[in-house]
């Protein structure tokens, strides 16, 4: 099967590699001359724009759109819009709002296209472990497209499934990286509490890699971070700063307009959050109010 690639960083360049190898033809482009030089040298079709793009795809095409959420989607899909056909798909497998999925739906099916959302999980690791879909959108569209998540899942009946209507894959893969937020959130304070009991002189790789097998709390991020403490045992040359994506506060905001009490997902989020403040004004403030009602000590800055 044929599909258009648009956005060649590490996980679309993965994703390409692991469809040509699966037998099927992918075009990609990318603003990057690089990367497109790089993916025709692959073995996959390279080209330098989305004319060219469109040109080398047999009708009903199919173009996967991986960009940043918002507005770029939104600005590819109208660059797209003249050049494709009625029938032709468009499928976003980057982490949208469920919402901008539904509304685009709506538009692109009015005019004949097809709009599928596709949340994409598998990261730099999906070229070998394969990648998890869910994925949103009409039955028939989906359907077609059956042979390309069959290739990208990590196996033809797992770590893939059509969830629901328009916009429910990108709802679901909102929820799930709300609740890898709270994973690693759990992790994080667990290890740092063994690592402050200092007299027990604790090795952080030991035990993650202990808990690997046959725990309760075995998962593939704890593979992922027993790896990076068997590389980095002190983290050195790391700062204590967390970025988000945007999908935690998404989950956050749902749970609240669905009156769902959600906590753990809450506060992984407010953490990260809270990783970027530099000589936090907070913690400072509470410093200030100890001293006041209590005489306790304030430790000045150096």
């Amino acid at each position: 099967m044929e599909l258009g690639l648009i956005g060649l960083g590490k996980m679309g360049f993965n994703m390409a590699e692991r469809l040509r190898e699966g037998g099927h033809k992918v075009v990609g482009f990318d603003f990057s001359a690089e990367t497109v030089a790089k993916l025709t040298a692959a073995g996959s079709v390279g080209v330098k724009s989305l004319e060219d793009l469109v040109k080398n795809l047999a009708a009903p095409r199919a173009i996967w759109i991986m960009v940043p959420s918002g507005d770029p989607v939104d600005q590819t899909i109208a660059k797209l819009e003249p050049l494709m056909q009625k029938g032709d798909t468009f499928i976003d497998g980057g982490n949208s709002n469920y919402k901008d999925s539904q509304r685009r739906h709506a538009a692109l099916t009015a005019k004949g296209f097809n709009f599928v959302d596709v949340g994409t999980s598998g990261g730099v690791w999906g070229l070998k472990e394969g990648y998890s879909m869910m994925i949103g959108g009409d039955q028939a569209p989906v359907e077609r497209l059956r042979p390309i998540f069959e290739t990208l899942a990590p196996a033809k009946d797992k770590g893939w499934g059509h969830v629901g209507p328009a916009g429910a894959g990108h709802f679901v893969k909102m929820v799930h990286n709300g609740i890898e937020y709270g994973m690693m959130q759990s992790y994080a304070e667990g290890f740092s509490i063994m690592k402050q009991k200092e007299p027990l002189h604790l090795d952080m790789g030991q035990i993650a890699q202990i808990w690997r097998y046959g725990s309760v709390v075995r998962s593939w991020l704890l593979d992922l971070t027993a790896e990076a403490l068997e590389k980095n045992p002190n983290l050195d040359g790391l700062e204590a700063y967390v970025s988000d994506s945007g999908e935690g506060r998404w989950t956050v905001a749902e749970a609240i307009d669905l009156n769902v009490s959600a906590p753990v997902i809450t506060e992984s989020l407010i953490r990260r959050i809270r990783s970027r403040e530099e000589n936090n004004y907070a913690d400072r403030m509470l410093s200030v109010m100890r001293n006041a009602f209590g005489g306790h000590a304030v430790k000045k800055a150096e």
